[in-house]
């Protein structure tokens, strides 16, 4: 994964927060991506290369999987992404189920799984499959998105999250091709490559309200959420705005956490970073009806190959972390931590030298924002139902918890 970098990490993990400790949660994993939290007491983890999906109950590591898909995993391909759509916790649902005189408790979480699959002779797509959880395994598999995987074979993406709104998101990268989708004027019509879509958790179909509904239901435009997207491995719902926040990865020069707003377009491949720091101005992007180019709320002019971001939606580790964002590296196994401004629309940055550019430039600036280090090659990074931090390390193949000294 993200093998365009050379990642280099400290050999323990620590935290500046003298009040709190990391501690080894589940180890023995075998490059894991992704996590999604079923329960208070279970977890299913992803591995990228051998296509297992592995079961963390009450703590321990479950030795059979509980799926296993046959996946590319050349480079970024694998499988990637996972996010899960809580029935039980649904009104609506619940409210069905007792109309039939069904029984709540016995209703099924849908998980959903992003993964590269080979369809022989040569062909690979990027898929989205749903799942029935039955308290054992992950059974009923219905296909809901068929996307690109060619050429590759990186900036696949993967990552999943169900919306504030119950709608599925799901980031693909732009795969090295050159669309409209990646503002090139005269490159090829939009082929679900570097946008985030928007769809229907049950049948992968564009939803009404979306940022290009003006474009029709027959238009693949319908879909999507944003474009101009490179290539992601976070993305969060701010629990108090419910406005969708990203990570994104650049070339030589530029990672990004950007604020994705309706129709954002996020330049690529004709900006990264700063519009300001380029040699283009917005007229030189693609624009579809709908669409508004917006910069990042801040730019590592070295990129550190950004990966999960959360927002941590817990007390538990202190009131100042409460619905505030952490962000994970890969490059340097680093930790970020930012509080948000007053109007949640960007990072609280007038108290830390050198960052009112929103970019950070050099070492010193980097370790102002840094929050932890020694993680590995984070991954995935989410607030367990115990309240407490875990975050994925695919090059320790470990699930690391920040919580509590006392």
């Amino acid at each position: 994964m993200l093998t365009m970098y050379t990642a280099v990490y400290a050999a323990e993990p620590t935290v500046k927060d003298t009040n709190l400790k990391v501690e080894t949660f589940v180890q023995g994993l075998s490059s894991p991506t992704s996590m999604a939290f079923l329960d208070d007491n279970n977890i299913l983890v992803l591995q990228k290369d051998n296509g297992r999906v592995l079961l963390i109950s009450n703590g321990t590591l479950q030795k059979n999987p509980v799926l296993q898909v046959s996946v590319d995993s050349t480079s970024e391909r694998g499988l990637l992404g996972i996010t899960v759509l809580k029935h039980n916790n649904d009104t609506a649902v619940a409210q069905n189920a007792s109309v039939r005189g069904e029984d709540k408790a016995k209703i099924r979480d849908t998980v959903f799984l992003y993964y590269t699959e080979s369809l022989g002779g040569g062909s690979l797509r990027n898929r989205v499959y749903s799942y029935e959880w039955d308290g054992n395994s992950l059974v009923a598999p219905k296909l809901i998105l068929d996307l690109p995987a060619l050429p590759g074979p990186n900036h696949d993406a993967g990552k999943l999250s169900i919306g504030p709104d119950g709608n599925l998101y799901a980031i693909i990268g732009e795969l090295r091709h050159n669309g409209k989708l990646q503002n090139i004027e005269g490159g090829p019509a939009p082929d679900d490559t570097g946008v985030i879509l928007r769809v229907n958790p049950s049948n992968g179909q564009g939803m009404p309200g979306g940022p290009f509904e003006k474009a029709g239901a027959q238009n693949s435009l319908y879909r999507y959420y944003a474009y101009g997207i490179r290539n992601s491995f976070g993305m969060s719902f701010d629990p108090v705005t419910s406005k969708l926040w990203e990570t994104e990865n650049g070339p030589s020069a530029f990672d990004e956490i950007n604020v994705i707003k309706p129709g954002f377009n996020g330049g690529w491949k004709k900006v990264f970073g700063p519009i300001a720091r380029s040699d283009v101005t917005q007229n030189d992007l693609v624009h579809f009806p709908g669409s508004t180019y917006y910069d990042p709320v801040l730019s590592w002019k070295d990129p550190p190959a950004l990966t999960g971001i959360e927002f941590f939606n817990s007390s538990k580790l202190g009131a100042e972390y409460r619905n505030n964002l952490f962000v994970g590296d890969y490059n340097n196994g680093n930790l970020y931590f930012f509080k948000l401004n007053s109007t949640r629309t960007g990072l609280e940055l007038n108290g830390l030298n050198g960052l009112t550019d929103l970019v950070v430039d050099n070492p010193k600036e980097l370790s102002e924002i840094t929050f932890g280090t020694g993680f590995g090659g984070i991954t995935d990074i989410k607030t367990g139902p115990d309240g407490f931090l875990y975050l994925v390390s695919i090059s320790d193949g470990i699930i690391y918890r920040v919580s509590p000294v006392i």
